[in-house]
């Protein structure tokens, strides 16, 4: 049996972990490739056009698993840990997902409200006809990869704080980040440019943020789960020597909306210069470079 995993969106809320896990049960897995001119003209023709430019991005990686493979996983992310919610676009992804493609998609439910995550792994097993021992050694095959692949990011943070370079940190959805075709090469575009780029998600988690006031005076209420662990990371990043900030967004998120006058609020009450970048399907690179040169000449 061959699983299709679409490479975006809810698939860099737990990057790697979902092929460690479903290999390790014995299947096969098919990714689909990174994100290109092709799978994002076919996301954008069958999607909503009011959804957000991400989720388009989705929708072309599925259309492209579609036939390749004896099914596709969406899961359903409802909330984390600590009970905060996922971005509402994700809720519908399975029922969605169903909709526009032919093969059978493979769900499950992650709502931590109502049972551990590990628990909802197990019954994603069950699905599969896979026994509790064989669910229980893929599920710490899968956690061990993670942690091994989070120890490397947090040596990687420590390597570039150090950088002599004008270190400035990149903001938005790991979806975002790390899709280079999305972000129209960010990371490398600041590079050519002299600068260090360092994306938000690798910055070492701060273990109490209420116990610690933000910059600003005041942390607001939080609702998703972005923007806690957002807030959090930037409690941390501002304790370093950074000379600038970007905000990346998809054009028509919401939850970037709301939570982008508190991002920006941080750093300018920290006195460091921020830049806030919205990207879509017609976002051209030319524009896109120029703010960015600019924006370096500023802070040089």
């Amino acid at each position: 049996m061959i699983i299709g995993i679409p490479q975006s969106l809810i698939y860099f809320k737990k990057p790697y972990f979902w092929e460690v896990f479903f290999k390790s049960l014995g299947f096969k897995v098919l990714l689909s490739p990174l994100t290109n001119k092709q799978i994002v003209a076919s996301g954008v023709k069958i999607a909503d056009p009011e959804t957000c430019f991400s989720n388009k991005v989705y929708w072309g990686h599925l259309v492209w698993l579609d036939g390749k493979c004896d099914s596709i996983f969406v899961p359903r992310l409802k909330t984390d840990k600590e009970k905060l919610e996922y971005c509402p676009k994700f809720f519908g992804l399975p029922d969605l997902a169903k909709i526009l493609v032919k093969t059978p998609i493979l769900t499950i439910t992650f709502d931590e409200r109502k049972e551990r995550f590990r628990d909802s792994l197990e019954n994603l097993g069950k699905k599969l006809d896979k026994n509790y021992i064989e669910v229980i050694k893929a599920t710490e095959t899968a956690f061990s990869e993670e942690k091994k692949i989070k120890e490397r990011e947090k040596k990687s943070f420590f390597q570039k704080i150090q950088s002599k370079k004008q270190k400035i940190i990149l903001i938005s959805h790991p979806y975002n980040l790390y899709d280079e075709y999305v972000n129209l090469r960010m990371k490398e575009k600041l590079e050519k440019l002299g600068a260090e780029p360092i994306f938000i998600d690798i910055v070492p988690d701060q273990d109490n943020l209420q116990g610690c006031l933000s910059k600003s005076g005041s942390i607001p209420k939080f609702h998703w789960e972005f923007g806690k662990e957002i807030i959090k990371k930037i409690q941390e990043i501002l304790k370093y020597n950074i000379a600038g900030a970007i905000e990346i967004s998809s054009f028509a998120c919401g939850c970037d909306a709301v939570l982008k006058e508190f991002i920006e609020k941080e750093f300018k009450t920290a006195k460091i210069p921020f830049l806030y970048l919205i990207i879509d399907e017609h976002t051209g690179e030319a524009g896109f470079q120029t703010r960015l040169e600019a924006f370096i000449d500023t802070i040089s």
